[in-house]
């Protein structure tokens, strides 16, 4: 269950880092608002998840999670490049993500 408390709360990340692109420069209020929602939701869960897991572990994977969605939202909403050398180092830090998830049980 911490693995997927943890896992939401990259996926708010993800959602907070595009919200900053809305607010331009939080000048525009709803989305400032839902920006600032997302981003204390985020590190609510990812208080909870450290209750659980090694502090290292749930930060890493929880900037992980939060970097691959924001590059793939970044390509889908912005037309970021999608170049094989970012879609290679995005695998990286999926690989990663997976690898601590293997060897960190929760505590």
């Amino acid at each position: 269950m911490v693995w997927l408390v943890l896992f939401l709360a990259g996926l708010f990340e993800t959602a907070w880092a595009i919200g900053l692109k809305y607010t331009d420069g939080f000048s525009r209020l709803w989305p400032s608002v839902i920006t600032l929602v997302t981003m204390a939701i985020s590190v609510f869960l990812l208080a909870q998840s450290i209750k659980s897991l090694p502090v290292g572990t749930a930060y890493a994977v929880w900037t992980g999670i939060g970097a691959v969605g924001a590059v793939i939202m970044g390509i889908i909403l912005f037309n970021e490049p999608a170049t094989l050398a970012r879609m290679v180092c995005l695998g990286l830090i999926v690989s990663g993500i997976i690898g601590l998830k293997l060897v960190s049980p929760a505590v």
